[in-house]
C-alpha cells in the first residue's frame, strides 16, 4: 500500500465520511474565507501527495522556465523580431514598453503542469500575478489540523509549503530593487471589488499587515496619482501588489489611469510589472520550442524545454518544425488533429481551450479557420501532453461522498525565480481550473516512513 491508500484507509464510515463532517469540514473553510465566489475552494477529503523526488524535480524545470521567462522578456525588448513573434497587442505593446524602474518582469508567477512517475510537463505559463497563494497556505493548514493528518503522521513524515510569507518576501525584494526605501513600504492589493478571488486578498492583506507590513486592499477606481505618488483609501502607497489583469487595464483604460500613470512616473513600484505580459502569452511556449530561437538557451535549457514544455506555434499560414520534419502548418494542424490543442493566446480560466481529441473534424476546421482569420497572433496550436489522474473522495451539498476519478492539474509557484509551493487544481474534465468549476485541494510532500 502506498500513501493514498494509505490516506483513504483512515477515512472512516462514521466520521470523514459522514455527511455531518462533510458539511462541518465545508463550514471551516467558508469561516476560513476559502471560497470561489459562492462556493468552498476544497470538496474533497483528501490533499495530493507528492514525494521529495518529485518536489526536486519540479523545482528544478519550474525555476528553468522561469529564469527563461525572465530572459525572453529581458531580449524581447532588444529584438523587435522577437517581440513580434509574442503576439501583444498595439496597446499591450505600449504598456509594456513603460519602464517600470527595475528589471525583474514577474515577480510571482505560476507553471501550470502535470506531474507524472515518469515526466513533468507544463500546459502553460501564468507570469502575472496568478491567484491562489493565499488560499494555498490557509487551505493547507486547515487539512493540516485535521485528525485523519494526524493518524496519517504515525507512518509518514508530512510537510507542506508555504506560500504567503515568501510572496511577500518577493514582493518585497522587488520593491529594493525598483529602489524604494519605506520601511516598512505600504502595500496595496489591486482589484476589481466583487471579483470571486477577494476574499483571498483579504487573507492576504490580514498576514502582510500582521507581519508588520501594512497592506490595504482597493480598487483601481479607488487609486489617485499626483506629482508626490499614488493614494488609495487616504493612504499614500509605496508598493502595488497587481492582481488586476492588462487586459482590463487596457479595456478600461480611465478606471486604471491613477495605476498607469504612477507607474509611468515610478511614484510607485507595481508588481508584477506590465512586462510579465511577454512571457504570460501562450506564445512564449511557442518562442521556447522554435528552433529559431534556440541561440537564446543554453544546452542545459533546451534539454529541459525538450523535455517539459510542449510543442506550440502561433497559428498562422506557413510552414514549421515538428519532430526533425518541416511542414505546412496548417496541414498539419488538420492531420494531427487528436494530438493538438488550440487555445487563444492570451486568456485565462481555460476559455476559448479547444481540445482536438474532444472535437469532431467538422468543429475542428471550423475553429481553425476562424483562428487564423482572427488577428495576427491571436491563437496557438500545442502539442497533446500526458495528464495525471487520481481517485479523491469528493463530497456534495448534502455531505454524500462518492470516490470520484479526477484530473490533477499540479501548478508550482515560482517567486522571484524561486519555487515556494503549489496550486493543484482537480477536474472531472479535460481541463483543471477554479474558474471552469474545478476543484481545488492541497499538496502535501510525504515520505514512506517517519523518520
Amino acid at each position: 500500500m502506498g500513501p493514498v491508500s494509505d490516506w483513504h484507509a483512515l477515512l472512516r464510515a462514521d466520521v470523514e465520511l459522514s455527511p455531518r463532517f462533510c458539511q462541518k469540514f465545508a463550514q471551516e473553510m467558508r469561516a476560513r474565507r476559502l471560497t470561489f465566489g459562492d462556493r468552498v475552494h476544497c470538496p474533497f477529503l483528501r490533499p495530493f501527495l507528492l514525494t521529495e523526488a518529485d518536489e526536486a524535480r519540479t523545482r528544478a524545470a519550474a525555476e528553468t522556465i522561469a529564469a527563461l521567462g525572465e530572459r525572453v522578456a529581458g531580449a524581447a525588448l532588444e529584438l523587435p523580431a522577437l517581440f513580434d513573434q509574442l503576439g501583444l497587442r498595439e496597446e499591450e505593446a505600449r504598456l509594456v514598453r513603460i519602464d517600470p524602474g527595475y528589471m525583474t518582469a514577474s515577480t510571482a508567477s505560476r507553471l501550470d503542469a502535470f506531474l507524472l512517475a515518469d515526466s513533468l510537463h507544463f500546459a502553460e505559463y501564468n507570469a502575472e500575478s496568478p491567484a491562489g497563494p493565499g488560499y494555498t497556505e490557509r487551505l493547507a493548514e486547515l487539512f493540516d489540523a485535521q485528525e485523519v493528518m494526524a493518524r496519517f503522521r504515525e507512518h509518514h513524515a508530512v510537510r507542506f509549503n508555504r506560500t504567503i510569507a515568501p510572496l511577500l518576501d518577493a514582493l518585497l525584494a522587488s520593491y529594493r530593487e525598483w529602489g524604494g526605501r519605506a520601511s516598512p513600504p505600504t502595500i496595496a492589493i489591486v482589484d476589481w471589488r466583487g471579483v470571486p478571488t477577494w476574499t483571498e486578498f483579504e487573507i492576504l492583506a490580514e498576514a502582510f499587515t500582521a507581519a508588520g507590513v501594512p497592506t490595504l486592499v482597493c480598487d483601481p477606481r479607488e487609486l489617485e496619482a499626483n506629482g508626490g505618488g499614488l493614494f488609495g483609501q487616504d493612504r499614500r502607497i509605496d508598493l502595488v501588489y497587481r492582481r488586476v489583469l492588462m487586459n482590463d487595464i487596457v479595456e478600461r483604460r480611465d478606471e486604471c489611469a491613477a495605476l498607469v500613470e504612477a507607474y509611468t512616473a515610478r511614484t510607485v513600484c507595481v508588481a508584477n510589472t506590465f512586462r510579465c505580459k511577454l512571457p504570460h502569452k501562450k506564445a512564449f511556449f511557442a518562442v521556447l520550442t522554435d528552433p529559431r530561437n534556440s541561440w537564446l538557451f543554453s544546452e542545459a535549457e533546451r534539454a529541459a524545454v525538450a523535455a517539459h514544455v510542449p510543442w506550440t506555434r502561433v497559428i498562422a499560414d506557413g510552414f514549421t518544425e515538428k519532430g526533425g520534419h518541416r511542414r505546412g502548418l496548417l496541414q498539419l494542424i488538420e492531420h494531427d488533429r487528436e494530438q493538438l490543442v488550440l487555445k487563444p493566446n492570451d486568456e485565462y480560466g481555460g476559455k476559448g481551450v479547444v481540445l482536438g481529441w474532444e472535437t469532431s473534424e467538422t468543429e475542428w476546421t471550423a475553429v481553425t479557420k476562424a483562428a487564423l482569420a482572427d488577428q495576427p497572433g491571436s491563437w496557438v496550436v500545442q502539442e497533446r501532453i500526458p495528464v495525471r489522474r487520481e481517485a479523491f473522495p469528493q463530497f456534495d451539498s448534502a455531505g454524500a461522498v462518492t470516490m470520484r476519478d479526477m484530473l490533477v492539474d499540479f501548478a508550482p509557484y515560482v517567486f522571484r525565480g524561486r519555487m515556494t509551493g503549489y496550486l493543484t487544481r482537480l477536474s472531472a474534465t479535460g481541463l483543471a481550473n477554479v474558474t471552469s468549476g474545478g476543484g481545488q485541494v492541497p499538496a502535501f510532500v510525504v515520505s514512506e516512513s517517519h523518520p
